[in-house]
């Protein structure tokens, strides 16, 4: 496998992405938690340290989500929808423009959500371990497909 890994040299992570969404492994990639209430990031944090992840921030803030997703390498977003007050949609973006795979994070459901993103996946606060591992997933496939 070694020799096949130094013989394609860059498509490496592509091709460790590909399997990863094929089998719904979770492990290596780095997630930005996007949440403003400390209890659901430190939820989403050991979830997510649990399938193995990378876990960036959580930023707790609009400018440091950006800042996050200008200057980190992320492979997943999850965001809150209202965070610290303000809309997620500038972050949400961002991320669309970079072909990010993201979710949203809510308690009002997909109601709340702007149209132009109705076809992501919302995770519906309170949520499963295994809830945020099936919307991550969707998320992944989404975006590869």
């Amino acid at each position: 496998m070694n020799a096949h890994h130094a013989a394609t040299g860059v498509k490496e992570s592509k091709d460790v992405t590909d399997s990863v969404t094929s089998d719904g492994d979770l492990n290596g990639l780095r997630i930005l938690v996007v949440e403003d209430e400390a209890a659901i990031s430190l939820l989403l944090e050991d979830m997510l340290l649990d399938f193995g992840c990378e876990v960036i921030g959580p930023a707790a803030r609009l400018s440091a989500a950006l800042d996050a997703v200008a200057r980190e390498q992320v492979d997943l977003a999850i965001l809150d929808v209202n965070v610290a007050g303000e809309p997620i949609y500038p972050v949400a973006e961002a991320l669309a423009q970079r072909s990010i795979p993201f979710v949203f994070s809510t308690g009002y459901g997909s109601a709340g959500i702007r149209d132009s993103f109705r076809d992501r996946p919302v995770l519906q606060k309170p949520f499963a371990q295994n809830d945020l591992k099936q919307k991550l997933i969707m998320a992944r496939r989404a975006v590869a497909s």
